[in-house]
């Protein structure tokens, strides 16, 4: 049987969020914990209601790719009910990064980037990723979950696929070595109740526009790839809905969202 290694009583003592992470649902390993926080808010799961697990064996990046969830990482998904209408929404997914972003850089002194929609980056690898999914209902936000995979207390060349360990990286890699998983989560719980209370307060024009600062691709040529296309061109900004507006090579404007993924020279 697998050993626990997160304590939860250490992550609720002292935690200083008045909903996120109040309720908490734990789990050794799971399939993921998207997709058990869409089925418990149907049964009522309060705002704010945590799902977390050690592992989970098929947790999901977008487009649908496989996120690889091994022992020592943060796995976790956020249920959230803003009362907003569809399009007002669509930034909550900056939310997120924003939140790990700060955290990060205040614990552990590190030098953070984003990349669009949602990638925080350590020395131009991947060490967390964010999955927005929401349900609507005619038009308005009838639940939001928010799920963080934080690369924390492993080593990727040891747990990882080798075609993913050129991308990836941990905590641990960056800063060598481990580091408190509770206090962590407490403090991402934390901010990220911060973060959505101002997205709910200032909409997401404000939140996007913090998310910029830690861009490292804006002002850089990087390329746009689709399933079904791939373009080039100059990032020149993020908008406040969470599109990004890139200039191609043919000198027009053009706003990009939805399925994309953004490469850079290095990622």
């Amino acid at each position: 049987m697998q050993k626990m290694k997160l304590n939860l009583d250490k992550v609720q003592q002292g935690l200083g969020a008045k909903r996120f992470g109040r309720e908490i649902l734990f789990f050794q390993k799971i399939a993921s914990t998207n997709d058990f926080g869409r089925k418990v808010t149907g049964f009522g799961a309060a705002e704010g209601t945590i799902v977390l697990a050690e592992t989970q064996t098929a947790g999901r990046g977008r487009s649908g790719n496989r996120w690889f969830s091994p022992l020592g990482g943060l796995w976790f998904s956020i249920i959230l009910r803003p009362k907003l209408d569809a399009s007002d929404a669509t930034g909550l997914t900056f939310m997120g990064g924003l939140a790990v972003a700060k955290v990060l850089e205040q614990m552990y002194g590190v030098k953070v980037k984003t990349k669009w929609p949602n990638d925080v980056l350590l020395n131009g690898k991947k060490v967390c990723g964010i999955l927005t999914e929401s349900s609507l209902a005619d038009d308005r936000v009838n639940f939001v979950v928010v799920g963080i995979g934080l690369n924390a207390n492993f080593i990727p060349e040891q747990v990882l696929p080798k075609e993913l360990t050129e991308m990836a990286t941990s905590l641990q890699v960056e800063l060598g070595h481990k580091v408190g998983l509770e206090e962590l989560l407490r403090k991402l719980l934390e901010r990220m109740e911060t973060v959505y209370d101002t997205y709910l307060a200032k909409g997401s024009a404000h939140v996007v526009g913090e998310w910029k600062k830690f861009a490292a691709f804006l002002g850089r040529e990087i390329q746009v790839v689709s399933e079904n296309e791939e373009v080039k061109g100059l990032a020149l900004d993020v908008d406040s809905q969470g599109a990004l507006i890139l200039k191609l090579q043919d000198g027009a404007i053009r706003r990009i969202f939805g399925d994309f993924t953004v490469k850079t020279d290095k990622t």
